[in-house]
């Protein structure tokens, strides 16, 4: 029986350690497996021998006449190891710019492809590969502008502005609060702090730098290149899945990006405002420390960038620091009279 193994030729595909093109070989054994795809893949023979892709496991004589027909091999030079699919894992994350081939390689592979698993990570694999973040101008990436408006010319600007949008909004719940304060001079007091933090923010063009590749890297959010990584939730440090995004990559990292939630640690709604409008019962907007709110409410002091799934919704219990709330006169006031809890 094993003469009659050793005399039958194997069909196997076989491919070289750095290439994604596979080969069709038949051989009886691996004297001559090695011969055939040392002339194919054109490797010395000296020291040439071969692996499983699958797992990095080197094949013998014996192993080879156990192999399953069309079995994939990987072959090696002298000097080289294969750890499996893995390898391939790490030379694509090795790679900043991906060959056209590469592309065209997975495009084939989902286009065959039956399980909703796999075909979900060739998806995403091509979303990636298919990056065009180092594009900045309009004209040169009329897809990632779809539905931007036409002021717009790059996408660093566009980006700007989506920050500064989403951190103007924060003086909508400001205004809203106004209409909560029943007792006139409060709301007097009220305004003309809204109004200053209004200006104070206008004076920062809005923070948008958070989201501009081309600002300064301590005015911005993401790498000189685009990425953001989220900072994870509230009550952790660093995010934990490692979620990262390039919205300058594609129209469709764009428009997921906008998922992403700048999140306010001490909370805006529940604690900030409450706390801004407890401080005004006894004392004059110009007693109030606006400086430490103004950071608060619209700066990464005390906003972290957050993938939507590291978005806690739950109250934070996170509080103002009362020492900061007030300034030199407001504290001198205060000394004189009951102090009040914060909300």
């Amino acid at each position: 029986m094993s003469g009659l193994l050793r005399n039958t030729n194997k069909p196997v595909k076989i491919r070289g350690c750095n290439e994604t093109g596979k080969y069709g070989i038949a051989a009886k054994d691996m004297k001559e497996l090695l011969k055939k795809a040392c002339k194919i893949l054109q490797l010395p023979s000296a020291g040439a021998h071969i692996s499983l892709y699958a797992d990095g496991t080197i094949v013998t004589e014996d192993f080879f006449q156990t192999l399953p027909d069309n079995t994939e091999l990987v072959l090696l030079r002298r000097d080289e190891t294969w750890s499996g699919a893995v390898s391939d894992i790490g030379q694509l994350l090795s790679t900043d710019r991906h060959a056209d081939a590469l592309v065209e390689a997975a495009k084939g592979l989902l286009s065959d492809e039956p399980s909703p698993k796999r075909r979900k990570i060739l998806t995403d694999l091509l979303h990636n590969l298919q990056d065009t973040s180092e594009v900045e101008k309009r004209e040169d990436d009329e897809d990632w502008f779809t539905g931007v408006d036409t002021r717009f010319k790059t996408k660093s600007a566009y980006m700007k502005f989506n920050c500064g949008s989403r951190i103007r909004s924060y003086m909508k719940e400001l205004d809203a609060a106004t209409k909560t304060i029943q007792r006139a001079a409060v709301r007097a007091e009220f305004l003309k702090t809204t109004k200053c933090l209004a200006e104070m923010l206008r004076s920062a063009k809005h923070n948008g730098s958070y989201f501009d590749r081309t600002e300064k890297e301590a005015h911005r959010l993401c790498t000189a290149a685009g990425w953001f990584t989220c900072q994870g939730s509230f009550d952790q440090e660093v995010c934990r899945s490692f979620h990262s995004i390039n919205p300058y990559g594609s129209r469709e990292s764009r428009i997921l990006f906008s998922t992403w939630n700048l999140d306010h640690r001490i909370e805006k709604k529940r604690t900030i405002i409450p706390a801004l409008l407890e401080a005004l019962q006894s004392h004059k907007s110009a007693e109030v420390n606006l400086d430490y709110f103004y950071h608060l409410l619209f700066t990464r002091d005390n906003l972290k960038l957050v993938h939507i799934v590291c978005h806690k919704k739950e109250a934070h219990h996170l509080q103002c620091d009362a020492n900061e709330i007030f300034n030199a006169a407001g504290d001198k006031r205060k000394g004189k009279g009951k102090k009040r809890p914060l909300m």
